[in-house]
C-alpha cells in the first residue's frame, strides 16, 4: 500500500505530461472551428468575392450548430446535470460602485467604516474559547478508493488541457 501511495504522484505527473497538449491561442481557437472553416476563409481572402463570404458565414453557422448539438447530446446522454451546459468560467461582472452598508446604513465616513469593520472582525477578540470541542473531531478521515483501470484514467485525463488541473466534477 505504501508503494502505491509513494508512486501515485509520479504516475499522475507522467500521465499528465504524456496526455496534455500545448494549445496555441489564436482568434480562431474555438473548439468547433475545423478545416472546412479554414478552407472557406482562405478562399474568401484570396478572391474577396461576396459569394465566398456568404459561403464562409454559412459554413461557420452550420459547423457551430453541428458541434453544439453534438455536445448537448453528449451531456444529455451521460449522467451530467444541466449545469454542464453553462459556462462557469466567465468573469462575474461586478457593479462599478457598491456602497458598504452596516446595520442598514451606508458607511460614508471613515469612522463609520472603521466601526463596521471593527464590529465584524473583532467581536470575539476577548471571548474564551472551549478547546475541548477539538477532542470530539476525528483525527483521521479515511476515504475508500473506487477501483479504476489505467485505460479509464488515461481516457479521462486526455480530455483535459495543460492549463487546468482535473477536478472531481470532470472525472466521472
Amino acid at each position: 500500500m505504501e508503494k502505491v501511495i509513494t508512486d501515485f504522484p509520479d504516475i499522475m505527473e507522467s500521465a499528465w505530461t504524456k496526455n496534455s497538449k500545448i494549445v496555441n491561442i489564436t482568434k480562431h481557437s474555438k473548439s468547433w472551428w475545423n478545416d472546412d472553416c479554414n478552407k472557406d476563409l482562405a478562399k474568401y481572402r484570396s478572391l474577396k468575392n461576396i459569394e465566398d463570404w456568404k459561403t464562409f458565414q454559412k459554413m461557420v453557422k452550420n459547423t457551430k450548430r453541428a458541434f453544439f448539438d453534438q455536445k448537448i447530446q453528449e451531456i444529455t446522454n451521460k449522467k451530467h446535470g444541466p449545469w454542464e451546459l453553462m459556462s462557469w468560467v466567465n468573469k462575474c461582472n461586478l457593479s462599478a460602485i457598491e456602497i458598504i452598508k452596516y446595520n442598514g446604513c451606508p458607511c460614508l465616513e471613515l469612522e463609520d467604516l472603521w466601526q463596521a469593520l471593527h464590529s465584524l472582525f473583532n467581536t470575539a477578540q476577548f471571548h474564551q474559547v472551549d478547546e475541548n470541542v477539538l477532542n470530539e473531531l476525528n483525527l483521521y478521515c479515511f476515504l475508500l478508493w473506487s477501483p479504476f483501470l489505467k485505460e479509464e484514467f488515461t481516457s479521462t485525463i486526455v480530455k483535459c488541457n495543460n492549463s487546468s488541473a482535473p477536478s472531481p466534477d470532470k472525472l466521472l
